[in-house]
């Protein structure tokens, strides 16, 4: 922001807040932090973080709280349990939820504390650890544009600049958040079923892909993000498979509110759902692609040196 860059308070240092919490800390912003694992915090302390045991220390020693945190009920407890930020922070203070969440939270927060002057704002972000850790976030506000503008340099600090979109007005970050995960999960299984049956209809993989992504059905999962499965195997452990099955849990729950029948979406939870039973909470957010892979006795994968001089795969 300036010189005198703002001190952020930051509650939630795991495999987003991390990376989120190091760029912030590059970018000259001092920090206050706190985590149910201390050990996660060791090295932004060593770059000069002060370390709070609660999220109301945090909260009192700061000009603005982020919280990063895996579900709505962590956020509610973290921001209005015993201990929490409504604790420590002062009347005219902000926060912003950057969890993948649902507005009901901080409509509660707002409604209890009225005539505090909190400025409130939803901020989820895609682009998953590694955008986390590389500084190139997309981000999505909901909430005030004075407000959104006045913190624009400690989004820029997380995310990519160009991708830093004010979506509307409070709850409206959680919505665009939420729908953008239930299509990215639909992609991941509808791309997971046409690979497999035109692999065992006979179709090389790689033929079939190229011609996916040359025709009409082309998306960006197709194009890019199924690659870290087909080349490399990996399904993306640095997102737990049991958040992503909470994230579609909350969609679904949206959908649910404003009474838009989502048949569609409860298809790809339950396909979700089983993968968790099959491969257990800890597997990546992809290994539903795994039951697929299962069903056709083969793992989908790109063999490097079978692509045609020139073209890549």
């Amino acid at each position: 922001m300036t010189a005198q860059n703002p001190t952020v308070g930051f509650i939630g240092l795991g495999s987003m807040g991390g990376g989120m919490t190091r760029n912030l800390q590059r970018a000259g912003f001092p920090l206050v932090v706190t985590d149910l694992r201390p050990e996660s915090a060791a090295e932004l302390i060593a770059g000069g973080a002060r370390w709070a045991p609660t999220a109301a220390e945090v909260a009192a020693a700061s000009d603005l709280v982020i919280t990063m945190l895996p579900t709505p009920r962590h956020v509610s407890d973290a921001v209005s349990g015993p201990g929490g930020v409504l604790e420590g922070i002062r009347d005219g203070g902000t926060w912003i939820d950057m969890s993948t969440s649902v507005p009901e939270v901080a409509d509660a927060v707002r409604a209890a504390n009225a005539g505090r002057g909190l400025h409130i704002l939803d901020a989820p972000v895609s682009g998953m650890s590694v955008g986390a850790a590389n500084g190139t976030l997309q981000i999505f506000v909901g909430g005030e544009a004075a407000d959104v503008e006045r913190l624009r340099p400690v989004f820029e600090a997380m995310g990519d600049p160009e991708r830093i979109l004010h979506v509307g007005g409070n709850g409206a970050g959680y919505a665009v958040k939420l729908m953008i995960n239930q299509l990215w999960f639909s992609h991941l299984v509808a791309t997971a079923e046409v690979l497999a049956v035109g692999v065992k209809a006979g179709v090389d993989l790689g033929v079939l892909r190229d011609s996916l992504v040359a025709s009409p059905a082309n998306s960006t999962f197709v194009e890019r993000d199924v690659l870290s499965i087909l080349e490399h195997g990996d399904y993306d452990e640095g997102f737990a498979l049991a958040l992503a099955c909470k994230d579609l849990g909350l969609s679904i729950d949206l959908a649910r509110s404003v009474g838009v029948p989502v048949e569609l979406s409860a298809l790809v939870d339950q396909v979700f759902r089983r993968g968790r039973a099959q491969y257990g909470d800890r597997a990546g957010e992809m290994a539903p692609f795994q039951l697929y892979e299962d069903l056709i006795g083969t793992p989908l994968r790109l063999v490097a040196d079978a692509a045609p001089e020139g073209v890549a795969r």
